[in-house]
């Protein structure tokens, strides 16, 4: 017995060894053409190192010269404070609509428990990749042209951008799964949609309510830049400034961003810390 328990533990602990031939022929020869490949992308592109190294400190004095001090007073207005509330509720909604709809879609395209692998996967591989495919500036551009101006446009965008992001993680959790309790399902007699809820759901919920969380963190950010090309919020106020040349009040508005960013950032990592523990 105690010749058994040794022999497993041995087998399970873990070894360091140097890679041998001619798995360090691979090894290093791929880490070569890598180099190679960036070498010759930068001299292809001619990017030299000490032009973007002097770059970064004139950009240092070109913000020390226009952009500050930041007109802060501008940033506590009612109507840029009513933007920031604008920008968490289309974050909000991009975010929730999203994710419902991204959730079916996620289970038509998971190829392991997909109802009809011939019609509904693809679909739901088309759904999710189109999405994905498509930049949330893109969509921003798109809705604008067939909505107008604002919030609903916005809304929309952040919807699309939201349906490919959680898609592709959904899908990834459900291919995932312990096949098991699908199997037993199946032989019981249970349909596609049954054996979703039953089999699939308490495998992946947790899992789902983190990607959830995160996706809201990702839709507020992308908000922001939503916002600058037509969909309203923070984004509208600083395309209004730039354009004017307010450098002083763009510089505020950035700080108001990057602070906004930093509490969702915080909100959102303190929510995925109490998904974490309920595992």
């Amino acid at each position: 017995m105690n010749i058994e328990t040794t022999a497993i533990t041995s087998k399970q602990k873990p070894t360091w060894s140097r890679y041998s031939y001619p798995d360090s022929l691979w090894c290093f020869g791929t880490l070569l053409a890598v180099l190679l490949f960036l070498g010759y992308s930068m001299h292809f592109l001619n990017i030299e190192i000490a032009a973007l190294i002097g770059g970064l400190g004139r950009l240092i004095g070109v913000v020390s010269d226009r952009f500050y001090p930041p007109d802060l007073a501008y940033i506590t207005n009612r109507g840029y404070l009513g933007s920031i509330l604008d920008t968490l509720q289309m974050s909000f909604l991009g975010g929730i609509l999203g994710v419902f709809i991204a959730i079916p879609l996620a289970w038509f395209s998971a190829w392991n428990v997909t109802p009809h692998r011939k019609t509904l996967f693809p679909i739901g591989r088309l759904g999710v990749i189109s999405c994905r495919a498509i930049h949330e500036t893109i969509w921003t551009i798109l809705f604008v042209s067939v909505l107008g101006f604002g919030m609903l446009a916005g809304v929309s965008a952040l919807t699309m951008f939201c349906i490919g992001f959680a898609g592709k993680l959904f899908s990834d959790e459900i291919e995932a799964i312990d096949m098991g309790p699908v199997e037993a399902m199946r032989s019981a007699g249970a349909n596609s949609f049954q054996t979703f809820v039953f089999a699939v759901v308490p495998q992946v919920r947790v899992a789902f309510v983190g990607i959830s969380i995160y996706t809201w963190d990702v839709a507020f950010r992308a908000a922001t830049v939503v916002g600058f090309f037509g969909g309203g919020g923070m984004g509208w106020y600083l395309k209004r400034n730039v354009q004017q040349l307010e450098n002083l009040r763009v510089g505020a508005i950035i700080l108001s961003i990057i602070a906004m960013v930093l509490i969702a950032e915080f909100i959102s990592g303190y929510l995925r810390s109490v998904v974490n523990k309920a595992k």
